[in-house]
């Protein structure tokens, strides 16, 4: 799995629940409401504060072990 800005953070989650962190990390803490997990990154980052690339590369790294 390659995460993009569009990707859904629901979709993140299903493919790599190790991910979770990550996301807490950032002050997402919503991981479980069903409204977040329908977001896409880039959704969530810019609600959050949070740079989107800085995640997707963290996210991205994190899968490719």
């Amino acid at each position: 799995m390659i995460i993009t800005k569009d990707t859904l953070i629901g979709e993140i989650l299903n493919a790599d629940q190790t991910t979770a962190p990550y996301f807490l990390e950032m002050g997402m803490h919503c991981l479980g409401c069903p409204s977040s997990t329908g977001e896409s990154l880039a959704e969530a980052c810019l609600v959050h504060g949070v740079p989107v690339q800085e995640l997707i590369d963290k996210l991205n790294n994190h899968i490719s072990k």
